[in-house]
């Protein structure tokens, strides 16, 4: 007997799922994220932060998908300064390191490194990865300072204003 090409599909899909432990299946994923009051102070700090030494920030926070959490453009801060901080919070989180340690290790690299051309990866200093223990659950950025160590002065500010609460 000859088994129709949906029904030969269908047998192989139950018998690979069945070979799966049945842990596997019924364990759901636990993760963490930034309550959301956290997240704007956070942000707020950090664009205070550099308004103290005259700096137009932005400051992103987001959870540790790369999703936004909190969004500040500071008074006076351009525009493109939020694409900027948005990117640098995206990278961090995504590759769960902050954007310096990144940016310091592409440096030398010759030519457009291959990383930098996907969407939203930006790999200049400003991007710090938050932490519950050893669980990135999110990353804050900043942008607008006139060099991008500033702006990771300042996205750090943003971090140790609410760190303690993070549990």
């Amino acid at each position: 007997m000859r088994l129709q090409t949906g029904t030969a599909l269908q047998l192989f899909v139950a018998a690979s799922v069945a070979s799966v432990p049945i842990p596997a299946l019924t364990q759901a994923l636990v993760t963490h994220r930034i309550p959301a009051a956290l997240a704007v102070e956070a942000a707020m700090e950090a664009v205070n932060f550099c308004a103290k030494d005259g700096y137009q920030e932005s400051a992103v926070v987001v959870d540790a998908s790369g999703a936004h959490q909190a969004e500040i453009r500071g008074d006076g801060a351009a525009t493109y300064t939020l694409d900027s901080a948005n990117d640098k919070a995206y990278t961090a989180a995504s590759f769960k390191r902050d954007t310096s340690v990144m940016a310091e290790a592409v440096k030398d690299f010759k030519g457009p490194y291959p990383l930098q051309k996907l969407p939203h990866v930006l790999f200049f200093p400003g991007g710090v990865v938050i932490k519950i223990g050893d669980e990135v659950v999110g990353a804050i950025a900043a942008s607008g300072a006139p060099r991008s160590v500033l702006d990771e002065a300042c996205a750090k500010a943003g971090l140790d204003k609410i760190r303690d609460r993070l549990k």
